[in-house]
């Protein structure tokens, strides 16, 4: 975490001073997952290339006023989600993250995975299968993996998205969306669970 944040500082005094290196060393470092995230938010990839774009527009015309109160990574992907959501809200795309109450009742898991009665009451009656590591590593099943992925509650793939695939810590996420821990940790719970049932289900289609 010090080194990370050491770098940051050089990364962020070389930006400040006009180094173009440097922000290219930024475009390299979080450009692809800018326009994976922003996909998230907007109808198309043209229309969430223009989102990137002015995403950076507005990380270099606020460069002077960052604080460092949150991770210059934090901060980029923070303005990021801020155009995307304003774009998404244009196509009618976006739902607020407010809208996700974290204590509703939609279940993660299908309750019938669980016990109904006797000892082991609310126990797994058939417990997550493991996964042998080969089978994840094949493209079916990564492709597998991204259809369940995409095909989550808009708010669910978000936070997945963050989490699992562009590598965000719940803390960073939580400042990103300006979500609550519990609602992050719900939304997260929920989408895995989703995406580990279709796993599952590709499994058992394949010998």
């Amino acid at each position: 975490m010090h080194a990370e944040a050491a770098r940051e500082a050089a990364l962020l005094a070389s930006l400040r001073e006009g180094d173009e290196a440097a922000f290219r060393e930024l475009l390299r470092l979080y450009g692809p997952s800018m326009l994976r995230v922003a996909q998230l938010y907007v109808s198309s990839r043209a229309v969430a290339e223009e989102v990137v774009q002015e995403a950076w527009l507005g990380v270099l015309t606020g460069l002077d006023r960052f604080e460092g109160r949150s991770s210059l990574k934090t901060w980029i992907f923070r303005i990021l989600t801020n155009r995307a959501k304003t774009r998404g809200e244009r196509e009618g795309r976006t739902v607020p993250f407010s809208s996700v109450a974290p204590d509703d009742d939609e279940p993660a898991v299908d309750p019938d995975r669980f016990l109904a009665s006797g000892r082991w009451i609310g126990h797994w009656a058939t417990p997550p299968r493991a996964v042998p590591e080969e089978r994840l590593l094949a493209r079916e099943a990564r492709d597998r993996v991204e259809a369940a992925i995409a095909a989550l509650p808009a708010n669910q793939r978000t936070v997945v998205t963050l989490r699992d695939v562009e590598g965000l810590s719940s803390e960073e996420v939580c400042s990103v969306l300006d979500i609550s821990e519990t609602n992050q940790r719900v939304l997260l719970h929920r989408g895995r669970s989703k995406v580990r049932a279709a796993v599952e289900d590709y499994l058992d289609e394949t010998p």
